[in-house]
């Protein structure tokens, strides 16, 4: 039993706190569609870019003898998207950044860390959307679901689109109309990966929400996966599938965080591109105090280099 004159915590001071020197942060970082697309170099703040087709097969007969029959060849079809400027600031007291901390010894350098992912997550937010494309003062760059509403399966109306109906053909990329929602469902799948298959495309990813992932998983085509459990091993229960075969190949399923459910994605990795007017850069700004103040930048557009390789289900999110 302690005494008064006993030492204890509770009459000590100069204790040293019990804190953990590192910092826990579970927020995501991935870019599903950002890490997948090609890079490419845009020199202007309209990029702009060609797609062309082969004409349709035929049989293609012609009589012995016969004369040369000319026709005007078709010219290439010229596509554009508008480089959006995305930024993120740091503003940080000279105090704060020299001054004992736990997890991190500059409070700069950590804040510019943060602040890079965050630019980056705001960039596959962007691009995966339903964001139209605008030349406003502050420029938009067009998303995947307004690039590509061609080769669209509206699951809400049982109608298929196509590009050579669309027209979509300038800068002036607009947001699709989601109209009254319904569930997805396999039959509209296939029915976009066929549409990409017979334009020539090899939609390889499949792309979707949380809430089209569950659904995805409970699809007939979806084959149970067994696991072989010798002894007293504990079995394997698997509830989900990353790899769908279709009649068009095969497709490796991705989530994506961002996109919205009213969309699914049938891309062909060969045909998508982000072309940056500027890559991210980290740029000190002048010194108006006693803090140190940083400028983060990036200027890009979304290219799909060939619309007529890729698909999507729209209409979905029920």
């Amino acid at each position: 039993m302690a005494t008064a004159k006993t030492s204890t915590v509770s009459n000590t001071s100069g204790l040293a706190e019990d804190f953990e020197d590192i910092i826990f942060n579970v927020s995501p970082t991935e870019t599903p569609l950002l890490t997948l697309a090609k890079r490419k170099k845009a020199t202007a703040r309209l990029h702009q870019w060609q797609e062309d087709t082969l004409a349709a097969a035929s049989s293609n007969k012609a009589e012995e003898g016969a004369d040369a029959s000319y026709v005007t060849a078709a010219g290439t079809t010229t596509l554009s998207n508008y480089c959006q400027i995305s930024t993120k600031t740091v503003d940080i007291s000279r105090t704060l950044d020299i001054v004992n901390k736990y997890g991190r010894k500059s409070e700069v350098a950590y804040q510019l860390m943060k602040r890079g992912k965050e630019l980056k997550r705001d960039m596959e937010f962007t691009i995966v959307r339903n964001q139209a494309s605008a030349s406003t003062t502050a420029r938009a760059t067009a998303g995947w679901e307004s690039m590509i509403s061609g080769n669209l399966v509206r699951a809400n109306s049982g109608q298929t689109t196509d590009y050579s109906v669309q027209g979509f053909a300038s800068a002036a990329w607009t947001a699709p109309e989601d109209g009254s929602l319904v569930t997805f469902i396999e039959a509209d799948l296939v029915s976009a990966l066929g549409l990409a298959w017979e334009d020539g495309g090899d939609p390889s990813i499949i792309m979707m929400s949380k809430k089209n992932k569950n659904l995805f998983n409970a699809f007939a085509g979806v084959a149970t996966k067994y696991n072989e459990v010798k002894g007293t091993n504990q079995a394997t229960v698997t509830g989900a599938s990353d790899v769908y075969v279709s009649s068009y190949g095969n497709h490796t399923v991705k989530l994506n965080r961002y996109m919205r459910d009213e969309a699914v994605f049938c891309i062909d990795p060969e045909y998508i591109s982000v072309a940056f007017l500027d890559g991210i850069k980290k740029e000190a700004m002048a010194k108006t105090g006693d803090s140190e103040r940083y400028l983060l930048t990036v200027e890009y557009a979304l290219v799909a280099d060939c619309r007529d390789a890729h698909a999507t289900v729209g209409g979905t999110g029920v």
